[in-house]
């Protein structure tokens, strides 16, 4: 005998969630049917996978290395489902897509929006992550797919979206804000910038470009979210910089706030829809990325607009 399917599914379940509970929830499955079908699967193994603490469920060192060989396994699985699909002309069934926490909120909404409406059978699971984050679940197949930057993903096919320009933003009495379009970096010199912290991608390109203008980093206050960024930059604790699509979809709206462009290369980074490469599902991916850019154009395009009335 070996673990089912079912069981290995459970078991990767219980790892992600942490909980017996919380799994048996995503799996609409009791929570004694669970525990009883990964008992039996580690009695097969003769191994001790999960172990049960006040904290919640704890993987074993043998149960880390199942997991992630599980995850291959169901990845597979998963491939030869979308394959038999693709045979037969489809667009359908549950993707996986991972994204920036700096782009999923203000593109996916009206993409997936869009998707819906040209494939009625497509169902996609999105989770927002750091970028080091996504490179390992989109590795280990825990995604199909992801919005990211395609120079931090290597070993992988992407398809260009959209070039992404930074702003900056700033509370209105701000000098920086007393004028008319792109910003020179020069304005930058001496000023304090806002950023996101550790891991995000964005935090990168901020510190490249604080370094280019003589401006520096805050060092008392990193960002969780560009709200909160954009929100002390209002308070006058520094200039938050931001991607484009939050720019102009949210930082905007801020009567007491302005935003715009800065006039630099290091300004600007391109944000693409990457893959694993070798994927079987190469194909529908590419037509996913082709909706995902004719949004993102359209978003930029009508607030770009928006941004120039403002300023």
């Amino acid at each position: 005998m070996r673990p089912t399917l079912r069981q290995l599914q459970y078991i990767v379940a219980v790892a992600e969630s942490g909980r017996f509970r919380d799994a048996a929830t995503q799996l609409g499955v009791s929570q004694p049917s669970l525990s009883e079908q990964i008992s039996d699967a580690e009695a097969q193994l003769g191994v001790t996978l999960i172990e049960r603490a006040r904290t919640g469920a704890v993987l074993t060192p043998a149960g880390v290395e199942i997991v992630r060989r599980a995850r291959i396994i169901l990845t597979h699985v998963e491939d030869l489902k979308t394959v038999a699909r693709q045979s037969a002309g489809d667009l359908a069934g549950r993707y996986r897509l991972g994204t920036l926490p700096t782009i999923g909120p203000y593109l996916l909404p009206s993409a997936v929006r869009e998707l819906h409406q040209l494939y009625p059978d497509l169902r996609m699971g999105v989770r927002e992550e750091r970028t080091i984050d996504l490179d390992e679940k989109l590795n280990d197949g825990r995604l199909d797919m992801i919005i990211s930057t395609a120079e931090d993903h290597l070993n992988s096919e992407s398809m260009q979206l959209f070039d992404e320009q930074l702003y900056v933003c700033t509370a209105s009495d701000d000098p920086i804000g007393q004028g008319d379009g792109p910003l020179k970096i020069s304005a930058l010199k001496g000023r304090e910038v806002l950023s996101l912290g550790y891991g995000h991608r964005l935090s990168t390109v901020v510190q490249k470009l604080a370094e280019a203008a003589g401006a520096h980093v805050s060092t008392e206050y990193e960002g969780t979210s560009l709200d909160a960024i954009r929100q002390m930059a209002g308070m006058g604790a520094g200039i938050a910089i931001v991607p484009s699509l939050y720019a102009v979809m949210e930082a905007n709206k801020d009567p007491h706030q302005i935003v715009r462009p800065i006039d630099h290369p290091l300004a600007r980074r391109q944000i693409s829809l990457v893959w694993r490469a070798g994927s079987p599902l190469e194909q529908n991916i590419q037509k996913l990325g082709l909706v995902f850019r004719d949004v993102a154009a359209d978003l930029l395009a009508q607030g770009g607009k928006a941004v120039k009335g403002k300023t």
